[in-house]
């Protein structure tokens, strides 16, 4: 049903949800289309996307990454993820920063990050994610027909359709989110 695992061995996600942050676990288990998802274990020291993609066999151009992006104007700071397509760079300075009303964004501080999502850096992923994020999706993203993402662990990946991720509470598809 994969196309895209390569050497992987994908198991129903809501089968092995061991395998996933508790966030995200959570997540499976209340959405409508947690059965379409699939997790795969990997070795953690791979999780890095480049060096996942060529240790798994699975194509760069079907794996997404999701940044945390912290928006600041004065003193108040809006958190969102950001997932695009591997092969491009989320557009924090400009669509971001727009899209969070904001007057400067960056990628939000590692610590920051694991804190308010409650996984791993390395492996955050959409899924799971606080109800108050948005999840700004690029429409590249959105439309795949097959993904693989983090898992909120650094010892798994997620397969997802994209059309999956474009449901998911928060989500926005935004056009030129990625560059």
């Amino acid at each position: 049903m994969w196309t895209i695992a390569g050497t992987l061995t994908p198991l129903p996600a809501l089968d092995r949800l061991d395998l996933v942050a508790d966030p995200v676990a959570a997540a499976l288990r209340s959405m409508a289309d947690g059965g379409r998802l699939a997790v795969a274990e990997i070795d953690p020291a791979l999780a890095d996307t480049a060096e996942f993609c060529v240790h798994y066999g699975s194509p760069l151009e079907a794996s997404a990454n999701c940044v945390v992006v912290a928006g600041k104007r004065g003193d108040t700071v809006r958190y969102a993820a950001c997932v695009v397509l591997a092969t491009t760079r989320a557009d924090v300075n400009g669509v971001v920063r727009r899209r969070l009303d904001a007057r400067k964004a960056s990628f939000a501080p590692m610590d920051d990050a694991v804190t308010l999502s409650g996984m791993e850096y390395g492996g955050i992923t959409p899924v799971g994610l606080p109800a108050d994020w948005p999840v700004l999706l690029s429409p590249e993203v959105a439309a795949a027909p097959e993904l693989v993402i983090g898992s909120g662990i650094r010892g798994s990946k997620l397969l997802v359709p994209g059309e999956v991720l474009a449901k998911l509470p928060g989500a926005e598809v935004v056009e030129g989110l990625a560059r």
